[in-house]
């Protein structure tokens, strides 16, 4: 699903670009990057921090920075895992948009993710129906998603509605939803379910080294420099980070708070 609100960037732009993007730039400054590798736990050692890696190996470093994201939220549907893959989806990029040509979808969610996906995939679905449980688009979306999506003549918004039953043999074929001020329940068609209902931050390989907040996000900038956790030298930036706004943009900007930061951690 391309960000459609990422300066410099006005019709959108793949994550796998800007990953690919980010990558050539920073080999210009002769950062070394180790693709595939899977931090498994952050230790304290005697000069600073050790972050031991899924294949044996480990890094020592001075300083650490965090920006492990979050992963994708479920719904508590049965079967649902049955379609995974195969008409349920937690990203709309170029692949899933593909299989949406003239076919009915739904996107569930309220948030800015759900209306960009939408928006996205009205532009080949026959139709989308936006499948919202709160009874205000305006809570969680912002303004200009919103005035989009009600001029788009391809999407339908159903607020206070929930999905509670998938309906499909092989391949998905429609939702049954309930909506949430008369418990009425209603047959949509849809060949494809796309979810964005929020994230559960990726924390647990660190084994409460850290402090985090109530949801499991990291908590920073307590009696600290602002992005460093609880322990001195250790930045969280992007998803992970409690109170973080949860856009791209904003997590780009905390990555360049942090490099500045972690100059000053180290020069004092």
């Amino acid at each position: 699903m391309p960000p459609r609100a990422y300066l410099g960037f006005p019709s959108g732009i793949s994550g796998a670009e800007l990953a690919e993007r980010a990558v050539i730039q920073a080999e210009k400054f002769d950062a070394r990057l180790g693709v595939p590798a899977e931090a498994t736990a952050l230790e304290v050692e005697n000069a600073g921090y050790g972050v031991a890696l899924g294949d044996g190996g480990r890094i020592s470093a001075r300083t650490v920075v965090l920006a492990t994201g979050a992963r994708y939220k479920s719904l508590d549907v049965p079967g649902l895992e049955r379609f995974e893959g195969c008409g349920v989806y937690y990203a709309a990029t170029e692949v899933e948009a593909l299989q949406c040509v003239h076919m009915p979808v739904a996107v569930v969610g309220g948030g800015n993710s759900a209306g960009q996906a939408a928006l996205y995939l009205a532009e080949r679905a026959k139709r989308v129906r936006l499948l919202v449980r709160g009874g205000d688009l305006g809570k969680s979306m912002s303004r200009y998603l919103i005035d989009q999506i009600e001029r788009s003549p391809g999407i339908e918004v159903h607020l206070r509605t929930e999905v509670r039953e998938l309906v499909g043999d092989e391949t998905l074929e429609a939702v049954v939803v309930e909506d949430g001020r008369t418990g009425e329940r209603r047959v949509h068609e849809a060949r494809n379910l796309f979810i964005f209902i929020g994230a559960d931050p990726c924390v647990g390989w660190l084994a409460d080294q850290v402090e985090l907040d109530g949801k499991g996000f990291i908590r920073t900038g307590d009696d600290a420099l602002p992005l460093e956790t609880s322990l001195p030298g250790v930045f969280a930036v992007g998803d992970v980070r409690s109170g973080s706004i949860k856009r791209v943009a904003s997590a780009v900007g905390e990555g360049a708070m942090a490099v500045r930061l972690v100059h000053e951690r180290l020069s004092g």
